[in-house]
């Protein structure tokens, strides 16, 4: 059997310090780390669903909303056209939305989720549950609530530096979203 040479420190395989250009910010350096893997996780999860990464705040969006315009939900997912319509390519292949004109100026293309997609997005909930329990294990519901308040405090600050801050969902005190969900 055949171990590893220990690490040095001119090639350290798990740096227990801030690297020296992010000494300056290390909150910031820390919610980079949390939110990389918290998008790692999540697409771990949705893949059970079929999805790919990005393409479940669409259809949250749109299980949220009646027809959209194309256009819209562009702007809404704050993403290059180019992408949103590689995504919408890919879920109306699958059945999930359709794509038609909009009868009020040709022009525009509406977009809404399908009957079909009603089970993906039992799919999509249950995948952020678990999520959201494994992301959150360990931490009470004050310490829930707590992350939640000082996280909206953060989305807040940012906001101001981001020319098309998204709406904030409502949060409940456990840090579980909630307003503006339908029961379907």
């Amino acid at each position: 059997m055949t171990s590893d040479p220990p690490a040095t420190s001119d090639t350290p395989a798990c740096p227990d310090r801030l690297p020296a250009a992010a000494r300056g910010g290390p909150l910031s350096h820390a919610i980079s780390r949390v939110a990389r893997l918290h998008r790692i996780a999540a697409g771990k999860l949705l893949r059970r669903t079929g999805l790919y990464p990005g393409q479940e705040f669409l259809m949250m969006h749109l299980w949220d909303a009646d027809a959209v315009r194309q256009s819209e939900l562009i702007k809404s997912m704050d993403l290059d056209p180019s992408t949103v319509t590689k995504m919408l390519q890919r879920l109306d292949h699958a059945g999930y939305v359709r794509r038609s004109a909009d009868p009020r100026d040709r022009r525009a293309v509406l977009v809404t989720a399908t009957g079909d997609s009603c089970t993906l997005r039992s799919e999509v909930e249950g995948a952020w549950t678990e999520l959201e329990e494994h992301t959150l294990a360990g931490l009470d519901d004050t310490e829930r609530a707590e992350l939640a308040r000082l996280l909206a405090k953060v989305e807040a600050n940012l906001c101001t530096e981001a020319a098309n801050c998204p709406e904030r969902p409502s949060v409940h005190p456990a840090g579980r979203s909630g307003g503006g969900q339908r029961d379907q």
